[in-house]
C-alpha cells in the first residue's frame, strides 16, 4: 500500500502553513520529513492521516493493505498519548476492542506486539511505573497490535534522553527491516533521518513547500557499521545545509513573536 500526498496545501485562516506538497511513501519504504520549525512538517502528518482536511489538494491511500492489517494507517505521537489508568497490556489492547477479533487470537496478538517491543514482562505494569522510552515502546506496541500498513510517527524519540533515543532508533530499524510496514516520520533530529529514512523530504520554512528530496544510498543494516558514520555525518552535514540559514530565520521569528 502506498500514502500520496498530492499537492496539499494547507491554511489556518490567514496563516499559510503548506503549499502544493508531493510525494508518496511507497509499500515498505520510510520517508522523513524534516524542515525549520514551523515550516507544516506535523501539520503535514495529520493531513496524511486524515486528522485534518487540506485546504487543497490530498491524502490518498493506493493498493490494498495487508490481508491481517486492521487499521492500514496508525499513528506513534510523541507524548505516548497512553491511558493512565490502564496497564501496558490494556493500553496495547485498547485498539482491538472494536475489532472483529475473537478473544484467542486478541490475545496472540497482544502478546506478539508485547514480544516485538521488549515488553512482554511489564505487561501488568502502569504507566507511571515505567521510564520514558518504556512508555513509548507501550505506545509502539499499540501501534503494532493493529498490523498497520504505514505508520505515521510524530517526533517520537523527541522527548526522550539521549541514550534511550539510540536504543529505540535500534528498535525501529529492527521493527522495520522486513519491509512489512512502511512510515512517514516527523522530526526535527536529521541524526534520527539519517540513520532510519530510505528518503528524507526537506520541507522550507512557512508556507511549507519541498525544497528537496535526499535518497540515502544504504541500507538501514549497512548504516548499523561503523564504517558508515563518515557517510552518514557527510549525509547529515548536506542536510543542515539545506536547512539552516531558514531554521535560523524561523527560530528568530518565534523569539521575536
Amino acid at each position: 500500500m502506498d500514502l500520496i500526498a498530492d499537492h496539499i496545501s494547507h491554511r489556518f485562516g490567514a496563516l499559510e502553513v503548506l503549499d502544493d506538497v508531493s510525494f508518496t511513501v511507497g509499500a515498505g519504504e520510510v520517508v522523513a520529513i524534516v524542515g525549520p520549525s514551523g515550516c507544516g512538517k506535523s501539520t503535514l502528518l495529520q493531513v496524511l492521516g486524515g486528522l485534518l482536511r487540506p485546504s487543497k489538494g490530498a491524502a490518498e491511500l493506493r493498493g490494498a493493505p495487508p490481508a491481517d492489517s486492521l487499521n492500514p494507517l496508525t499513528f506513534v505521537f510523541q507524548d505516548f498519548a497512553l491511558l493512565p489508568w490502564s496497564t501496558v497490556e490494556e493500553n496495547v489492547a485498547f485498539p482491538l476492542l472494536h475489532t472483529p477479533l475473537g478473544a484467542a487470537e486478541r490475545r496472540a496478538v497482544i502478546d506478539d506486539a508485547l514480544r516485538r517491543t521488549g515488553l512482554t514482562d511489564f505487561r501488568a505494569a502502569y504507566p507511571k511505573q515505567l521510564s520514558g522510552g518504556m512508555r513509548q515502546r507501550v505506545g509502539i506496541a499499540r501501534a503494532l497490535a493493529v498490523r498497520p500498513a504505514i505508520l505515521l510517527m510524530d517526533e517520537p524519540l523527541s522527548a526522550l534522553d539521549s541514550q534511550t533515543r539510540e536504543l529505540l532508533m535500534e528498535d525501529f530499524v529492527r521493527l522495520l527491516a522486513d519491509g512489512a510496514m512502511a512510515a512517514a516520520y516527523v522530526t526535527h533530529n536529521l541524526d534520527e533521518a539519517v540513520r532510519l529514512a530510505d528518503r528524507i523530504v526537506v520541507l522550507s520554512r512557512r508556507p511549507g513547500r519541498i525544497r528537496e528530496i535526499v535518497t540515502i544510498p544504504m541500507t538501514r543494516t549497512e548504516r548499523g557499521g561503523a564504517d558508515a558514520r563518515g557517510r552518514l555525518a557527510a549525509l547529515q552535514g548536506d542536510l543542515w545545509s539545506l536547512i539552516r540559514k531558514e531554521a535560523i530565520d524561523a527560530e528568530r521569528e518565534v523569539q521575536h513573536a
